[in-house]
């Protein structure tokens, strides 16, 4: 797969009183179209800074993003944004939210009709054909992200950005969205990066998982590749040893290698495949302030 998204040498400061805050330094990252990709680290390591900068609502100060061969410099409609708040306007129904995106991106390229049956077309690939008239207010949680979902894929973005998107729902309903976005990744093979606290969530869905050291001037510290046959299905993988050793492996660099890397212990990074030596003998020097052994990492 050639390599879609280049992210590269990124810096991003942001001005304060007493001068330059660094939140992000010497970031490197390359994507390939069809990968899923999940950032995750401690809050304040600069996940949602990258993705503001992909999306081009930042600017990186250093560095920066190309995509498809062009530098991002502003927001387009080849990036899709999905917030963990489902950003819906209340007064519209589902298929008015979808409309509003599709209006957008297609009024000079397809009819009313064409529009009307694209609509219910990506409302129906997240499940949500019978509730197309239901505004937010009449919908849970969960059928709300999926409205959100919907609007994003109907852009047919090169790239689709998810921002913690199933934070706020309930484990149950959680579980079945990420069942759905894998569904449609799996059919529709678009690029998906995502944030997440959750390692369970970034061992199941992510074919590549990227662990950001703490801030300030956080940078990428391991990226350690999910070679997990799919369609992937959690109750198999409860048991599976592949699964748990990957799980294990991001939860160490959670919580005892999450500071800045060391050149003479940390692991190589290949430029080529953004790929770690996992086989490496881990940094054993623990940070004192983090006990938690849970799978959750504390949200922003």
């Amino acid at each position: 797969m050639s390599v879609l998204l280049d992210i590269s040498h990124m810096d991003m400061e942001f001005p304060n009183p007493k001068g330059a805050f660094t939140a992000l330094k010497d970031v490197n990252l390359k994507i390939r179209q069809g990968e899923f990709v999940s950032l995750i680290g401690h809050s304040g390591c600069g996940k949602s800074t990258v993705l503001n900068v992909v999306a081009g609502l930042y600017q990186a100060t250093r560095g920066g993003v190309i995509l498809n061969g062009k530098e991002v410099l502003e927001p387009g409609p080849e990036r899709a944004v999905v917030f963990q708040n489902h950003s819906l306007l209340p007064w519209l129904t589902a298929y008015e939210n979808v409309e509003l995106a599709v209006k957008q991106v297609f009024r000079k390229s397809k009819s009313k009709v064409e529009m009307r049956e694209w609509i219910e077309h990506n409302l129906n690939l997240v499940h949500m054909g019978h509730a197309i008239h239901k505004r937010p207010s009449e919908i849970s949680g969960g059928m709300k992200q999926r409205v959100g979902i919907a609007r994003a894929l109907a852009m047919q973005p090169k790239v689709l950005l998810m921002d913690e998107p199933f934070g706020a729902l309930d484990a149950l309903t959680r579980a079945h969205m990420q069942d759905s976005l894998m569904e449609i990744q799996a059919e529709l093979n678009n690029t998906v990066i995502m944030i997440t606290h959750d390692v369970d969530e970034a061992v199941l869905l992510s074919d590549r998982i990227v662990m950001m050291t703490n801030g300030p001037a956080a940078t990428i510290g391991e990226i350690l590749k999910i070679d997990l046959e799919r369609p992937r299905h959690r109750l198999d993988l409860a048991d599976d040893t592949h699964y748990n050793r990957y799980r294990a492996q991001v939860l160490k660099f959670l919580h005892e290698r999450h500071s800045k890397p060391d050149v003479r212990t940390a692991p190589a990074l290949n430029t080529e495949t953004n790929s770690v030596d996992t086989g490496s003998e881990p940094d054993k020097t623990k940070n004192k302030n983090t006990e938690r052994t849970d799978a959750v990492v504390d949200a922003a």
